[in-house]
């Protein structure tokens, strides 16, 4: 083979991804809004972020604050949504990069994240309960514990929440931000398959309780413009904030709640456990549950959420849930 040959050949397969990624971006078309309510546009360091409020203005404030990953969005809430908005006047925010807000091609950082918390907090909500899921439960943490906090938090309700994913691979960033190959890898990491894989492994314990409205969503999410940016800090591991998740809540004043799915096995029930023995928190098993068990079993949090939680009894209480 003739190196005419070769470049051709090379070439022919970066026109194909280039036009493969544009068709891919092509067809996830505008994302709607999936949660009934009024969205509205919060501008923060010239990004325009979206959020959608519910319920009672004159109930409390409870901000929804979605995990990470590649197709992350507000959507996450959307099985517990309207049922909290009879109860508190609920905002489900897409945090930057993802969802419904501007996804600029910035290096994305856990500090960056705890201080769009902080602000977010101080300029809408008024002393809101913050419920947040995995390594946002981090960020809410971090925000929490901010001394110029003009908002403080009523309360924290954090779904297994981590602040370790891993080693950092800050040359893995480097290579999904590339624009050709970069927009490749990450839209086969994206893939319905993937997405799929992702939720039957780490986010439901029972398969046939993915709606395929989820994954769909979820995918068109993944290939909005400009999706790869804050998810490829997340797959570098250079969102883990730079403290001990353990030692942050133990020093921290809000009141906090621990949510854990019992089988959940990307972040263990046992570093739920460890957790609120370190820092004397109150835990909450759900059983039957992973990552997710808000989205699965929905009923039984907002249950607690609209009344065990918020009348906790002792310190480092363990309640189990079999829905």
């Amino acid at each position: 083979m003739n190196a005419r040959t070769v470049l051709g050949a090379a070439l022919g397969s970066v026109g194909a991804a280039v036009v493969g990624n544009r068709l891919l971006t092509k067809r996830a078309g505008d994302l709607e809004n999936p949660l009934e309510g009024v969205e509205r546009t919060y501008r923060w360091r010239g990004m325009e972020t979206r959020y959608t409020v519910a319920g009672d203005p004159n109930d409390p404030d409870m901000l929804l604050l979605h995990g990470v990953h590649a197709g992350a969005s507000s959507n996450e809430f959307s099985p517990v949504f309207e049922r909290l908005a009879e109860d508190y006047h609920v905002f489900a925010v897409d945090l930057p990069g993802f969802g419904r807000s501007n996804r600029p091609p910035l290096v994305y950082s856990p500090t960056l994240y705890a201080e769009f918390i902080r602000d977010f907090a101080g300029d809408v909500t008024e002393s809101p309960l913050v419920v947040a899921s995995s390594l946002t439960g981090a960020f809410a943490v971090d925000a929490a514990g901010d001394a110029e906090l003009e908002s403080e938090f009523a309360h924290l309700v954090l779904i297994c929440p981590t602040g370790d994913t891993g080693d950092e691979r800050p040359w893995l960033r480097t290579l999904v931000r590339t624009p050709i190959l970069g927009t490749t890898l990450f839209n086969l990491f994206a893939s319905k398959p993937s997405l799929r894989y992702f939720y039957d492994r780490d986010g439901y314990y029972e398969s046939d309780r993915i709606d395929a409205e989820e994954i769909a969503y979820a995918w068109d999410s993944a290939h909005q413009p400009g999706a790869r940016y804050a998810p490829a800090s997340f797959a570098a591991g250079t969102l883990d904030p730079e403290f001990d998740l353990a030692t942050e809540l133990a020093a921290l004043e809000t009141d906090t709640t621990l949510v854990w799915g019992r089988d959940s096995e990307l972040v263990p029930l046992r570093d739920g456990r460890d957790l609120a023995t370190a820092a004397d928190l109150d835990l909450v098993v759900i059983d039957y549950a992973t990552q997710l068990p808000h989205a699965e079993h929905p009923d039984r949090f907002v249950e607690y959420l609209t009344a065990e939680l918020l009348e906790a009894g002792p310190a480092g209480a363990d309640t189990s849930s079999d829905e």
